[in-house]
């Protein structure tokens, strides 16, 4: 069995504000994705969220004025085993009824230099909010920009993975949660 988080999760990226001609926030989703490495008993697995929504925007010449929010449904994280899938959904881990999104949202978005970027924002998942920087590669791919990037999150702050699953040394506390976000022009 292993856990990981959704993230939030789950993720980068950009909401919508005032378009300009170079500004990136129309969501591609057939392109883009969520996904995450945890690692039980040291050994990686990888996973994807199959359903998240997200209102992205992004001008590269003027990247502080990018916005992101990301919604991530927990019940759609699929680890390739159905049983552990199964499990994920419950009161130790996702709790997916109760809590049926966790959201990151940005505050802030700077240029890191080249085609870096970073992210800081506010992931909430289980009812816990935490501050979260992720950064990112924001790369022209013909008339679209493509976001790939990672962040760390800490499973146990958001309440995810508890009772028995809340032992590190079964299923480590940190998961890399991946994305890539492909943009058009337009809203």
């Amino acid at each position: 069995m292993h856990p990981t988080l959704p993230l939030a999760l789950l993720c980068l990226a950009l909401a919508p504000g005032a378009a300009s001609a170079d500004e990136y926030a129309k969501l591609l989703l057939d392109k883009s994705r969520v996904e995450f490495t945890a690692k039980q008993m040291n050994v990686p697995t990888d996973g994807a969220f199959k359903r998240f929504k997200a209102q992205i925007a992004l001008d590269p010449a003027s990247p502080q004025t990018g916005t992101a929010r990301i919604d991530v449904e927990p019940a759609s994280w699929d680890a390739g085993l159905a049983e552990v899938n199964e499990e994920m959904l419950g009161k130790n881990w996702f709790d997916a009824k109760q809590f049926p999104t966790a959201s990151f949202v940005s505050t802030s978005v700077k240029a890191l230099g080249g085609d870096r970027y970073e992210a800081r924002g506010k992931m909430t998942m289980k009812g816990k909010t935490r501050d979260v920087v992720a950064t990112f590669l924001a790369k022209p791919q013909g008339t679209n920009l493509v976001l790939t990037g990672s962040f760390p999150l800490k499973r146990l702050d958001y309440g995810v993975g508890t009772g028995t699953w809340g032992d590190t040394d079964i299923v480590a506390d940190e998961v890399q949660v991946k994305f890539q976000f492909v943009l058009a022009q337009g809203k």
